[in-house]
């Protein structure tokens, strides 16, 4: 990797970017320059018989247009980054206007969340204000993958049900958006062979009152208590412990069909949930774990 970081790269990009603005303002004075009396007045291409192609400079207003664009760009390349390692005489980076930006909303908004981090999460989330700040913490960091009404999708869990692969009280859900999660279902089907892997899924399936072969249910229960109790229980419900989901629930992460269910064990699953820790105030992190806590307190238990 060491021939991606030298200072080549660096001098490479330079001088291509000189180059080419340079190149430009050649063509563009080649193309501006007043023809000779007696020249041929096209380029010589016709179409149609009698549709020609004249051979005039650009209008001078135009020309200036292009120039004003040349020296507008050398300007850019002084006074910010874009020649290699160059910094540019501004000082400008992505990441200082980054942090001035997040210093600025620190100032205007800190206020705000501190004082709703001196309140419960219980009490939050039946606070309509909070809820309102919540919400929109929730729209900027989360919506992506559970959406914005935190009904989720295939693979991303619904934030709106009772049901939780780690557990659904504020602490557990603190934990989960500040240090992330990471749940991961081994491959089985090198162990179980393809018909095993069948009738694994048959009896995974009858336990959540799904359609399913009652022969491959009698022979996947031994398999199943040799292979996956130890995360998921002797019931087939679960562990928050380990995000180990509840099988006897009609509530299916990666879908509920026969192939998706056959799939999973043959395959494996790896879902990773990011940690917000670094990206949100631990304010705001109180102030967005009401908002997700508040999203399931409708739901059926």
């Amino acid at each position: 990797m060491s021939e991606f970081v030298s200072q080549f790269w660096d001098l490479y990009v330079a001088i291509l970017a000189l180059v080419s603005i340079v190149a430009c303002a050649v063509f563009l004075k080649s193309q501006s320059v007043r023809k000779l009396p007696g020249a041929s007045p096209t380029t010589g291409h016709l179409w149609d018989e009698d549709l020609a192609e004249y051979n005039n400079p650009l209008p001078r207003w135009w020309s200036w247009l292009f120039y004003i664009t040349i020296v507008f760009a050398l300007a850019y390349l002084v006074l910010y980054p874009g020649l290699g390692s160059w910094r540019g005489t501004l000082g400008w980076s992505q990441v200082g206007q980054l942090e001035q930006e997040l210093a600025a909303a620190e100032k205007r908004f800190g206020p705000l969340y501190e004082k709703f981090a001196a309140q419960e999460i219980e009490a939050l989330a039946k606070n309509p204000e909070a809820l309102a700040v919540g919400q929109k913490l929730f729209l900027n960091s989360c919506a992506q993958c559970h959406a914005s009404d935190g009904g989720g999708s295939r693979g991303f869990p619904n934030l709106t049900d009772a049901d939780w692969l780690w557990g659904g009280e504020p602490k557990t859900i603190r934990t989960s958006i500040a240090e992330g999660r990471t749940g991961m279902m081994p491959p089985f089907g090198p162990a179980l062979g393809e018909q095993g892997v069948k009738d694994v899924a048959h009896y995974v399936m009858s336990l959540s009152g799904l359609t399913h072969d009652s022969l491959r249910k009698a022979r996947g229960e031994p398999l199943f208590k040799t292979n996956c109790i130890a995360c998921h229980g002797a019931e087939g419900r679960g562990n928050p412990l380990l995000g180990a989901p509840n099988l006897t629930d009609r509530i299916w992460l990666h879908g509920s069909s026969e192939p998706d269910v056959i799939h999973t064990i043959t395959k494996g699953r790896s879902d990773q949930m990011p940690a917000h820790k670094d990206r949100l105030s631990p304010a705001q992190i109180h102030l967005l774990t009401a908002y997700v806590y508040s999203l399931s307190q409708g739901a059926v238990k």
